[in-house]
């Protein structure tokens, strides 16, 4: 699949970029692997990593820093001359930075998006695969919203390929444990203080890993016969048990839900639901649109023969089969963070 490929990653130092990029290296024999982003501070830290550094040596110059930003059209088709497969994971993401800054994040998460899809047309590229957000699903906040559009915009991009031989698809998973700005973090940090501000005692969210994001990113790339929005299975866990695995020592506080945010997540809404199919280990939401013989893409999957979900179904993280004890989530955040917990 990646091996001999040229790869370009948008948002490429950020924790999936880096952590997408180190397994691809790991795993195949990619020829290069373009890493795409703003911030040049992050392009050289992660240049100089030992891990990386050792793929920028004379003979193996498979790694390639690009500085640019998904605003600019010009600059992406310039980066994705010679590119195979597009992975797109830039975004503004913050939803209190989103919500005050508005057109910023259009500007980038829709924007942005429709530049990656311009550019990767222009630019003969097999494959390009859209990281989402649980948050996209029925959006109650500003980011959700740029993000659906997006989701849109992606599965749209089949339409008017025209004679270009391009796929497009959509990855939609949940939160990442413990990663920058959750709620791990923040809770560490607060312990010391004796006492956790925790927003609802019923709030839940989906719960996943990094290097099962990136997994499940590869696996959809490998299935995708574009148009389709890829939703992994995964448990959920209570923000009240995170606060219990972290620090069961202190005491919690509601301070209320925040503006743009959720009592609980959903990934798939019953008005997806009419048209999502069912697998053994993930979910997929089918184009509207006609793009390809459904009944066939859920007859011959890879992973197995799926199933049409049943009418009234909805993926969210109240109503999941799956939830984290506060055993699994002390577990999954000492992997992370070490043996901090105790």
């Amino acid at each position: 699949m990646f091996d001999g490929k040229k790869i370009l990653v948008t948002g490429g130092t950020g924790s999936f970029g880096k952590q997408f990029v180190a397994t691809l290296l790991k795993r195949y024999s990619p020829t290069k692997i373009v890493i795409f982003s703003r911030d040049e501070l992050k392009q050289f830290e992660m240049a100089h990593d030992d891990f990386f550094c050792q793929y920028q040596s004379e003979g193996k110059d498979i790694l390639r820093f690009f500085i640019g930003d998904v605003r600019d059209l010009q600059r992406l088709e310039k980066a994705m001359e010679g590119i195979d497969i597009v992975v797109h994971a830039a975004a503004l993401k913050q939803v209190p930075a989103t919500e005050y800054n508005p057109f910023e994040a259009v500007k980038t998460n829709i924007i942005g998006a429709q530049n990656v899809i311009d550019a990767a047309i222009g630019a003969g590229v097999k494959k390009v695969i859209a990281l989402s957000t649980d948050k996209a699903a029925a959006p109650v906040n500003l980011y959700g919203a740029t993000k659906l559009t997006s989701d849109k915009l992606f599965v749209a991009a089949n339409n008017y390929r025209g004679w270009h031989d391009i796929k497009f698809s959509v990855v939609r998973y949940g939160n990442v444990l413990g990663s920058r700005g959750s709620v791990v973090p923040f809770f560490l940090k607060q312990r010391s203080k004796g006492t956790l501000p925790v927003t609802d005692d019923r709030m839940t969210r989906f719960s996943i890993t990094l290097q099962e994001g990136v997994n499940f990113v590869i696996d959809s790339l490998e299935r995708m016969w574009g148009g389709e929005v890829f939703i992994p299975k995964i448990p959920s866990y209570r923000i009240i048990d995170v606060a219990k695995a972290v620090a069961p020592e202190c005491e919690t506080t509601v301070v209320g839900i925040r503006p743009g945010e959720k009592l609980h997540e959903e990934m798939i809404t019953e008005t997806d639901a009419l048209n999502t199919a069912e697998f053994d280990r993930y979910y997929v939401i089918l184009p509207s649109m006609k793009l390809w013989d459904v009944d066939s893409f859920i007859r011959t999957s890879s992973a197995g023969p799926g199933r049409r979900v049943e009418y009234g179904f909805r993926y969210n993280s109240s109503e999941n089969r799956e939830f984290l004890s506060v055993d699994d989530i002390r577990a999954l955040v000492e992997a992370e963070f070490g043996n901090t917990t105790r």
